[in-house]
């Protein structure tokens, strides 16, 4: 997905200081928190985690308007490093399309730790654009003293803008990120309404939440080449009814989604419809089936038909 970002046309207004409006790209590995700080900025949920590496597969914008100032974040995929799928290729082109067209990069890493798939991130990052160092789940770092000699590293490997050490747990930590981001935001109108929170439809945020639910329930046992398809939205007043397709590559995979006596499909299905009726503040009806397609991860024609472009 190589798109531009085009954003709906933006709001006015004179009073108070000059508003200012940017995009930021969330970038790094997979599992180093991407998603979680997204949500930690949004306010509320708009990018699913799980401890399944490769989780967030599409581009997910997430708004949060503070004061004066819009920020416009881009949580992308993980850079894919070891696979060579198509799936892998889609997920890179969408990461690299994004990162041409924001105001600021967010180079998110664990604190304190920095690999060889961190690094082959920080190579593909745009000089022309400023860096801001995000070390992440500082909570999990037992001795702060050790974080000296790792930042010193860390700045010879790339002068950032800044560097900012963090939980993305902790509401002190976000709102710091803030203040200290904001002066790096062009000063223009704003790209969205005050309130918005993600440009995502609510049958895309229903699939991918889904999508959380089976990867978190399955664990490792189930490949990250499964995907979640809508086959059918209907709205009945405060109710929505939905029927969707949990796609898997073999029939094995089926066997793991429906567990034994079906139970497994039926917690996916419970604890998505919870959270489906908290997100939607209505009554939901969902249906799910499991269908196997043979090689969709590396077929394109299947891919553009799931979704990913």
């Amino acid at each position: 997905m190589n798109e531009e970002i085009t954003p709906p046309p933006a709001s006015t207004g004179t009073d108070g200081p000059p508003k200012r409006c940017g995009l930021i790209a969330i970038v790094g590995r997979p599992n180093v928190g991407k998603s979680t700080l997204l949500n930690a900025l949004v306010g509320q949920k708009v990018s699913i985690t799980s401890a399944k590496a490769q989780t967030t597969r599409h581009r997910i914008t997430g708004v949060r308007t503070v004061d004066e100032a819009q920020f416009v974040f881009v949580d992308t995929p993980g850079f894919q490093t070891k696979h060579n799928a198509a799936l892998n290729r889609n997920l890179n082109r969408t990461v690299h399309g994004v990162l041409s067209d924001v105001d600021l990069v967010l180079f998110v890493v664990e604190a304190g730790r920095f690999g060889l798939d961190d690094a082959k991130v920080l190579s593909l990052l745009p000089e022309d654009r400023p860096v801001v160092l995000i070390a992440n789940k500082l909570d999990a770092v037992t001795r702060r003293a050790d974080l000296a000699p790792w930042l010193k590293s860390m700045q010879e490997r790339r002068n950032f803008n800044e560097f900012v050490p963090l939980s993305a747990k902790k509401p002190a930590d976000v709102q710091r990120l803030f203040k200290i981001l904001k002066p790096y935001l062009p000063e223009q109108t704003w790209f969205y309404e005050e309130d918005a929170l993600t440009d995502r439809s609510e049958k895309f945020l229903a699939s991918e939440i889904i999508r959380e639910k089976l990867f978190r329930l399955t664990g490792d046992e189930l490949p990250y080449t499964s995907t979640v398809v809508i086959d059918k939205w209907e709205d009945e007043g405060n109710l929505r009814r939905i029927s969707a397709s949990i796609v898997v590559e073999r029939d094995a995979h089926k066997g793991m989604v429906i567990g034994q006596g079906g139970e497994l499909l039926k917690r996916i299905g419970s604890e998505s419809r919870q959270e489906l009726e908290h997100l939607m503040d209505g009554r939901v009806f969902l249906e799910l089936w499991v269908k196997v397609r043979s090689g969709w991860a590396d077929t394109e024609e299947h891919l553009r038909s799931y979704g990913y472009e």
